[in-house]
């Protein structure tokens, strides 16, 4: 009865601790299944240039990486930070031997040892004084700020970007627009030579000029429409959005006119760019590298402990009936003396790749000021070119009303009319290629400034 009693009593102490080894892996398999689901994702009905960028970090599949690498950088200081915590453990083995060891004592032959042997040790440790654990505690705060800065420089770049493309399609929209309304026109003035060849007061050459007018002009709307179909696409890919659905995005002509002022006498502050901030972080933790490496010529500190369970007996079924336990407690010291100069080669590296970064820092400064100064170059350019191209706009459509009226009446030649709406087209369409330029040079500004942080 003891024989089953004891028998049952090692099948549930196996079966424990097989579930013990299982059960990292049965949560591992439950955590990896929950990962895999996705979220369906969605659209924007009309968006505006601060829509299409809030959908654009929300689904660009970059900037979820970066929130990715935020969340197992924290789980990565977690398990770092896990070894300040008592380390417990549990040990468990059994052991039948079919030849006991035999030993010569006082020249006679002695079996030392029996037959079956077990063993369960439940064992802790704790660091005292541990240099991977207190980089991690010193560092923490830096890798986690590094890991979020990444994600800021990422979300900054997208939304340049995004804002540039947006831009990019909406000139090539103003074409197209520009281009319908000089078909109308164009169609009326056809028409206008049509009854003016049958009336007999023109010939064919007025007509035939007008008809490849309006060919050129119905040709150029054509290649700007396909032209456009590849920019809203280059725009969905920027953004994450779905290739299949359709994407509109509004703007107001006047708000962009007033949105292009700005203040030309602002200095760039190279401590409000994202760079910047990231080389600094990166810095500290070079810093803490060099820290790390004069921390290994002091010795690693932990205590420990143990509880041993002993079962011997030549019996297998009486194997767990007499327990002969021990424990001890115990301070361990390491300390490596000599390692051929490992260490001392480690620390000069470390002080090398601080003095590299201080460099990376200086660099950024004197480009921060040059990509400024270049920025500021363009945009101030733009912005006459655009004054010029709107004055222009009013002097074409101006002259083109005049000469209009001045065909009608005789006075001027149909060379001419069309001469007036060729200059009218190429002014507008100047002119909307301009604003958009302006905007875009804008942005290049407020990144130099570091005024654009998401």
């Amino acid at each position: 009865m003891d024989f089953y009693l004891k028998a049952k009593s090692i099948r549930l102490l196996a079966l424990s601790i097989s579930l013990l080894l299982l059960a990292p892996a049965f949560v591992f398999s439950q955590t990896g299944n929950t990962v895999v689901s996705t979220s369906e994702q969605n659209t924007i009905g009309t968006g505006t240039l601060e829509e299409v960028i809030q959908y654009a970090i929300k689904n660009q599949p970059l900037i979820q990486q970066s929130v990715i690498d935020e969340r197992i950088t924290e789980n990565t200081i977690k398990s770092k930070l896990a070894d300040w915590y008592p380390q417990i453990n549990f040990g468990y083995n059994l052991q039948h031997n079919f030849i006991v060891q035999t030993s010569i004592i006082a020249g006679n032959p002695v079996k030392l040892g029996v037959a079956n042997t077990s063993g369960a040790q439940f064992t802790v440790s704790q660091a005292i004084f541990n240099r991977d654990v207190l980089l991690a505690k010193r560092s923490r705060n830096d890798v986690r700020l590094q890991a979020s800065q990444n994600t800021s420089a990422n979300k900054t770049d997208l939304a340049v970007n995004v804002s540039k493309a947006f831009y990019d399609v909406l000139a090539t929209t103003q074409q197209i627009d520009v281009s319908t309304e000089d078909i109308l026109r164009l169609e009326r003035s056809l028409k206008d030579a049509q009854n003016q060849y049958k009336s007999g007061i023109t010939d064919k050459i007025d007509f035939k000029r007008a008809t490849i007018s309006l060919n050129n002009t119905k040709a150029a709307k054509k290649s700007n429409e396909e032209i456009l179909k590849g920019k809203v696409e280059y725009l969905k890919a920027l953004m994450g959005y779905p290739a299949n659905q359709e994407l509109k995005i509004s703007y107001d002509s006047l708000q962009m006119e007033r949105d292009i002022q700005l203040d030309t006498l602002q200095s760039p502050q190279i401590t409000s760019r994202i760079e910047y901030q990231l080389l600094s972080t990166q810095k500290r933790l070079l810093e803490a590298n060099l820290l790390y490496n004069k921390w290994s010529f002091l010795p690693t500190v932990s205590a420990n402990g143990a509880y041993n369970f002993n079962y011997l007996n030549n019996s297998l079924g009486e194997l767990y009936g007499n327990n002969f336990p021990n424990s001890f407690a115990a301070l361990t010291l390491s300390l490596p003396l000599y390692q051929g100069g490992k260490r001392k080669a480690n620390i000069n590296s470390a002080e090398w790749q601080v003095k590299r970064a201080d460099l990376d820092i200086k660099n950024l400064q004197m480009n921060v000021n040059s990509e400024y100064v270049n920025a500021l170059g363009y945009y101030k350019g733009s912005l006459a070119n655009l004054i010029a191209q709107k004055e222009n706009v009013d002097l074409a459509r101006e002259v083109y009303d005049v000469i209009q009226l001045q065909y009608k009446s005789g006075i001027k030649t149909y060379l001419e009319v069309i001469t007036s709406e060729t200059d009218l087209r190429l002014a507008r369409i100047n002119y909307y290629n301009a604003l958009y330029q302006v905007l875009a040079n804008k942005i290049d500004v407020q990144r130099a400034l570091g005024q654009l942080n998401y």
